[in-house]
């Protein structure tokens, strides 16, 4: 592609957007959107409405996500997220390619209402849809390997060779950041834990990026969970400067990705499915496919989550005479746009994209 792409990474939490070749994105809004009453539009009540980003402090209860693990609720929704995001960049970059990637829920009616808001509604010359993990391990400049991937919505793992997914190996849990924080929220308020409540949103936010870790071996930490006052680093200060002790159990709430029976959750944890996903492949594959995991996502930033990681790898019977090798990029949060800011530019997936006029001509389908 010779002129600017806009690259678009939809997530549960965020949206990434920026042009293609920048090292980082240049937009990362949150994945939500407030509906507020609009007396100068007539009609039904559902029309009496506006929409607009984020969260409207004035009318806080009227907030919502409109993609929530992995699915879209609110189309929307979406669709006036990309309209900004649009118009943010039609000023200096008129008529440009656009790419979005997907989430692995998406049914051929999501990829058909994505098209028609792109082609109909925003008027794109060119759209090309990209499977979200394989972005993740362009980003690492490999195309053999596996990758986790653990972000606000969804936990995925995906074994990746020559470039083609082994759609067998694809393991999923809807476990992921949004369920630490509703654990954190309901452990800091008790009773009064309303995962609404902006107050609380922001506490727990500023916990998890503070004080939030992954601890290299969980028996010493709860074997040295005994209640102490005078513990410092247990003492912590909210945003609006009041102070709280955190229980050692807060602090390594992290934990529950690889334990996840301590939290009373659901398994497996994510070692578990990354090896559950690489059984599913040949064992002639095994070795280059574990000589480079890609490690991505919100939650893999916390303290400690790599090297634990790597030593659960490491002492699994089934990896003990593979060495396993983890890439953990330092923007590994946006390893999707990153990947996908990689392929918009890349001529070998010319002919995956979509013109207008092959859209039109298709029947709009």
């Amino acid at each position: 592609m010779t002129t600017k792409t806009i690259v678009i990474d939809h997530g549960s939490g965020f949206v990434k957007a920026g042009l293609a070749g920048c090292n980082k994105p240049q937009m990362v809004l949150s994945n939500i959107v407030n509906y507020t009453p609009c007396q100068e539009n007539p009609g039904p009540s559902y029309a009496r409405r506006q929409v607009s980003l984020g969260i409207d402090f004035s009318h806080p209860d009227t907030f919502s996500y409109p993609t929530e693990r992995g699915h879209v609720l609110n189309w929307e929704g979406v669709e006036h997220i990309w309209s900004f995001i649009m118009n943010e960049y039609r000023e200096e970059h008129e008529d440009c390619p656009v790419l979005i990637t997907e989430s692995p829920f998406w049914e051929p009616t999501d990829r058909k209402k994505t098209l028609e808001i792109m082609f109909e509604y925003l008027h794109v010359p060119t759209l090309l849809l990209a499977d979200q993990l394989n972005m993740s391990l362009y980003s690492s400049g490999h195309l053999t390997g596996m990758v986790v991937d653990s972000g606000y919505g969804l936990t995925q793992v995906k074994c990746f060779h020559q470039g083609y997914p082994v759609h067998s190996s694809c393991q999923m849990l809807e476990f992921a950041g949004q369920d630490l924080s509703a654990y954190l929220c309901k452990s800091l308020f008790k009773d009064d834990a309303d995962p609404r409540n902006l107050f609380q949103m922001e506490t727990v936010n500023h916990t998890q990026k503070r004080k939030c870790y992954v601890p290299n071996n969980l028996a010493e930490v709860l074997f040295q969970c005994t209640p102490s006052s005078s513990d410092k680093d247990l003492m912590y200060q909210l945003p609006d400067g009041t102070m709280m002790e955190l229980t050692p159990m807060e602090q390594i709430a992290p934990e529950m990705f690889f334990s996840p029976q301590v939290f009373n959750l659901p398994g497996p944890s994510i070692p578990q499915l990354l090896l559950e996903s690489l059984k599913t492949c040949d064992s002639s594959l095994h070795p280059m496919l574990m000589s480079h995991v890609v490690v991505c996502g919100g939650n893999t930033m916390y303290p400690g989550f790599s090297d634990r990681l790597y030593n659960e790898l490491a002492t699994s019977d089934l990896l003990s005479s593979t060495n396993a090798s983890l890439w953990v990029g330092s923007d590994r949060n946006f390893s999707v746009w990153l990947g996908a800011s990689v392929v918009a530019q890349l001529s070998s997936f010319k002919s995956q994209w979509v013109t207008r006029e092959q859209y039109e001509e298709d029947g709009k389908v």
